[in-house]
């Protein structure tokens, strides 16, 4: 079982805000997570509320194997998250 961290996709039409999750490789993104790291909402007006993120749990699931997709590594690069 590998496991992945990648974003899942909420809020309504042209509203988007996304939650950081860790789910096993063989489930869609709308399938049972394993755990939520956290938030990233890009329309945020106020720059401290755009990711709030649980640092140490997602340097924990890479340390374990888990797999982030190229977007949460960018995301994770911009925030000062060191995988």
């Amino acid at each position: 079982m590998s496991v992945k961290i990648r974003l899942k996709r909420m809020g309504s039409n042209k509203k988007a805000c996304y939650r950081i999750v860790v789910l096993d490789s063989t489930m869609s993104g709308k399938g049972r997570r394993v755990e939520d790291l956290g938030t990233y909402n890009p329309r945020a007006k106020e720059e401290n509320q755009v990711l709030n993120l649980n640092k140490e749990s997602a340097v924990e699931w890479v340390k374990k194997g888990a797999i982030p997709s190229d977007t949460v590594v960018g995301i994770f690069k911009k925030n000062g998250v060191n995988l």
